[in-house]
């Protein structure tokens, strides 16, 4: 991919072409129960087993909506800074499919809950600013299972009117790097909302991409909709592939077609999957079952209280805290991690080494155990104790170590550690000296050496001292001492 500073671009036998990109996300909405009934959303239950009489359009059945997942939507559209409309209606987007059980999904699409907002992402060093168009509130369709029956196939409802925001944004990205940095950001404000946990595997967040080409500042080209693309990375791949298969069959003559594709990631590729269909096809007209959505104030001021300390806003105070602005990127990246290491600070850790340690030693050793900060086995009241021995003194750094990967063994806190094991760091400049003593006496000829003017071989002194005592020296003592004895 190209730089960060320079455009992307395709390059055609006729000259460079412009990726024009625009997503829409349906995000599952974080609530026990469905959009407009009360059966539960749990994922991974047996099919059918979580679908009530609403879900399964029985006759009769009226929808009520579920006042959660609409105090979700709101939440999020005010932490995009998104306008709220105090009233907004449901509609009904009329089409046949087997796991479409009413014949139609409820939805918004003429008077939304949420209107316009902005999402800012930082791409290499370019910061930019993708507006959102809309985000709606609509009921999720079924879910067909082609692998259960040679020759049939199966509908598990379990998923038929689970509550959905569907975030629209701008076609404002021009490049896949752009695309996945927005994903990103935007899955980072939902889980530190709480309006949905973003996870992309189970399906609880997934992208339609919209993709068009076009020479660089001319009229947008004809777009495609490569559906349910369900990672960050697929989602710039199946980009990148579009884009590139567009403007190869512009060049051989041939026309793009507004149509819906679907994307094939093991091969990497999109196919046809059917015409895409424009509103009217949809013959949406207001759902007679629902009354409009109206919010007051107090609904709106309880929503908006209801808010926790958004990622650009943490990381802003992270670097007020004297942070480096990578580690503050890097803490605030994900939800789990930025209430860890707020924990952290609350328990007395100074940020700038609490920010080193977690940055480079915990996450390292998470890495290596295979566990996400959730699952970490030291928690941070141990960290703040483990922190503060090594600023105190009691530790120094390879000692600090040593007792981390005992505290990832036993779970045992380190002061304990530290007793049970002699580990404490000592200052004592008796001892020392005695030890610096043994080590200039047992190495004349870089002794010689260092005095006749290769002073690189310090380095070496104090590393044989220090194996000499075990790591248990206070190494700035070493250094002083050393210094003394060999000058």
């Amino acid at each position: 991919m190209a730089d960060a500073s320079t455009p992307y671009r395709i390059k055609g036998d006729t000259g460079d072409w412009e990726v024009v990109i625009g997503l829409e996300v349906h995000a599952q909405v974080t609530s026990q129960a469905k959009l407009f009934s009360g059966a539960a959303t749990a994922f991974g239950a047996e099919p059918n087993t979580q679908v009530s009489l609403v879900d399964a359009a029985m006759p009769g059945m009226l929808p009520v909506p579920n006042r959660e997942c609409i105090r979700q939507a709101v939440r999020t559209g005010m932490a995009i800074d998104a306008q709220i409309n105090r009233w907004s209606r449901f509609d009904r987007k009329n089409y046949f499919y087997a796991d479409l059980p009413q014949g139609y999904q409820i939805s918004q699409l003429y008077h939304p809950l949420v209107g316009e907002g902005s999402v800012e992402i930082e791409d290499g060093e370019t910061v930019k600013t993708i507006g959102v168009e809309r985000i709606h509130v609509e009921q999720d369709a079924g879910k067909l299972m082609h692998d259960q029956h040679p020759t049939r196939s199966y509908v598990d409802l379990n998923r038929s009117g689970v509550a959905l925001m569907e975030i629209v944004s701008r076609p404002d990205m021009r490049s896949p790097s752009e695309a996945g940095a927005y994903l990103r950001k935007l899955r980072a404000i939902l889980r530190y909302v709480g309006s949905c946990d973003g996870n992309m595997e189970e399906g609880s967040m997934r992208a339609d991409v919209n993709v068009s080409v076009r020479r660089p500042g001319a009229e947008f080209g004809t777009r495609t909709e490569t559906k349910n693309v369900n990672s960050v990375r697929f989602v710039m791949a199946a980009i990148e592939h579009e884009a590139k298969r567009q403007v190869e069959l512009i060049e051989g003559g041939g026309t793009v077609v507004q149509e819906t594709r679907l994307f094939n990631p093991d091969s990497g590729t999109t196919r046809s999957m059917r015409s895409k269909e424009d509103a009217h096809d949809y013959r949406y007209f207001p759902d007679p079952d629902l009354l409009p959505l109206e919010l007051d104030e107090a609904f709106l001021e309880a929503c908006r209280a209801s808010l926790p300390e958004l990622p650009d806003a943490k990381r802003q105070r992270y670097e007020s805290l004297g942070i480096t602005p990578y580690n503050a990127e890097v803490l605030t990246a994900e939800v789990e991690s930025a209430r860890w290491f707020d924990a952290l600070l609350e328990q007395g850790a100074a940020p700038v080494p609490a920010a080193n340690w977690v940055t480079s030693e915990l996450f390292g050793a998470l890495n290596r155990l295979g566990k996400s900060i959730g699952d970490s086995p030291v928690q941070p009241g141990q960290a703040a104790e483990l922190l503060a021995l090594v600023a105190d003194g009691t530790l120094s750094g390879s000692l600090a170590k040593q007792v981390f990967e005992a505290m990832l063994e036993t779970g045992d806190a380190p002061g304990k550690i530290v007793e049970e094991r002699g580990l404490k760091q000592t200052s004592d400049t008796g001892a020392i000296e005695a030890v610096i003593g043994e080590v200039l006496a047992k190495n004349p000829g870089q002794l010689e050496q260092y005095r006749g003017g290769k002073v690189a071989l310090f380095g070496f002194f104090v590393g044989q001292t220090m194996k000499a005592m075990g790591g248990k020296a206070n190494p700035q003592v070493v250094n002083d001492l050393l210094k003394k004895a060999l000058n």
